[in-house]
């Protein structure tokens, strides 16, 4: 019978890391999201038309992944984080407060992509290892969106001659 209880709170501990895993990333995706809106709204320059759509694409694709986060977080058993105080505690991606120019926008976007697939291959190990496949599915195709991301990223900054 201990061994049984002490097997459940092991169990029970390892589910409580996974969502509080989710909990950052879904924080961090909001960030991440208002920051390409941000960028969207405000890049200017001889590149404008294909910068603004770009950054459209990234923070509505980025959205539409949030609420299957949320959704996730729930399915263990947890609340969802829903502030922006909240969020702010929970991201690591910064907030913006400056108009930077639009290539200091893809560099801070690009570092952006990569603390958050840095923080969905931590997910996707605590999904494995709580044999949740689910998740780890929903995290894997976010892994995939975000390289893809990153790749466009720097495709913008490369120059002729590299």
């Amino acid at each position: 019978m201990l061994i049984h209880q002490i097997l459940m709170f092991l169990v029970k501990k390892g589910i409580k890391v996974l969502a509080d895993d989710l909990k950052v990333l879904l924080a961090t995706q909001y960030a991440y999201t208002i920051k390409a809106q941000l960028f969207h709204w405000n890049v200017e320059g001889s590149d404008f038309g294909q910068l603004h759509d770009f950054f459209g694409k990234i923070y509505n694709e980025v959205y539409g992944s949030i609420d299957t986060n949320a959704e996730h977080i729930r399915t263990l058993g947890e609340y969802t984080p829903g502030s922006f105080e909240r969020f702010l505690e929970l991201s690591q991606v910064p907030g913006q407060q400056k108009i930077p120019r639009a290539r200091l926008m893809i560099e801070e976007l690009l570092n952006d992509t990569q603390t958050v697939i840095d923080l969905l291959n931590r997910c996707f190990e605590s999904a494995e290892s709580e044999n949740q496949q689910g998740i780890a599915n929903f995290i894997a195709e976010r892994l995939d969106a975000m390289a893809k991301h990153r790749w466009m990223l720097q495709s913008f900054l490369k120059t002729e001659r590299e």
